[in-house]
């Protein structure tokens, strides 16, 4: 069962990781993609082409959610090729990790900007579409720092922590139209990033979470699924964790 069928979402920071996993789920689904990529113009070429064999539409824009004008720039051009918005998954972000005794103004400003200003820079690209439909579903990726705190990552923390009361303001704000704002908290997920990490250390942390496992791109990509379908219609405002109990 296809549960994104005609649905057009908007997917940013996607050409590698969780985003990716997103993407191609919700191609799976029968959702029609435009995804945003950074730098990665060759792994954004591949997935476009991946994602249209699927027998949807897709579209990779090389955007920077970190600017306003040219998030702007992308729902506008997102609209005329799509016909319309039906889902935004804010999920660009970095890290710039270390303790805040070196962490430096340079780092905290950048973090923020990318992770938490973004997701206002999209939200507002595509709020006068969402609001002209009277639907939509706004997916944003804050993370199990955003919600216990870590040390060493007081920037990242704060963006991802933002992410949630922000998502929370505008599920009031917008629910009268039928536009639902929800948070997914994904926990320690392993993609090619971890892969360069120490396999001792991955093991301890493996250890350490209840079901005894890292997360996969597909477990954050099923939990977006069922956030952008309308199996989720009467939910808006809330944090899902995805952390295979870590937090519990």
């Amino acid at each position: 069962m296809k549960l994104l069928e005609g649905k057009t979402a908007i997917i940013t920071g996607a050409s590698r990781g969780i985003g990716r996993g997103i993407a191609q789920l919700f191609a799976q689904h029968g959702a029609n993609v435009a995804f945003t990529y950074s730098s990665s113009v060759e792994a954004a070429n591949q997935l476009e082409t991946e994602l249209n064999t699927l027998g949807i539409k897709a579209k990779g824009y090389k955007s920077n959610a970190a600017s306003f004008t040219e998030a702007q720039q992308l729902a506008d051009a997102v609209l005329e090729e799509f016909g319309s918005i039906d889902v935004l998954v804010n999920n660009a972000g970095i890290t710039k990790d270390n303790l805040l005794m070196r962490l430096s103004e340079a780092d905290f400003d950048t973090v923020i900007e990318v992770n938490l200003k973004s997701v206002f820079n999209m939200t507002k690209a595509v709020q006068r579409t969402m609001l002209k439909q009277r639907k939509g579903s706004i997916i944003n990726m804050s993370s199990v720092v955003g919600v216990k705190g870590n040390a060493g990552q007081t920037n990242y923390a704060a963006s991802k922590a933002g992410i949630i009361g922000f998502s929370k303001s505008v599920a009031l704000e917008l629910g009268s139209r039928n536009i639902r704002s929800n948070v997914i908290a994904p926990g320690f997920i392993e993609t090619e990033m971890t892969d360069k990490l120490d396999a001792e250390i991955v093991k301890g942390w493996r250890q350490a979470i209840p079901l005894k496992r890292g997360g996969t791109p597909e477990d954050i990509a099923n939990a977006c699924v069922f956030l952008a379908s309308d199996m989720s219609a009467y939910i808006t405002g809330q944090t899902l964790n995805v952390d295979g109990g870590m937090l519990t």
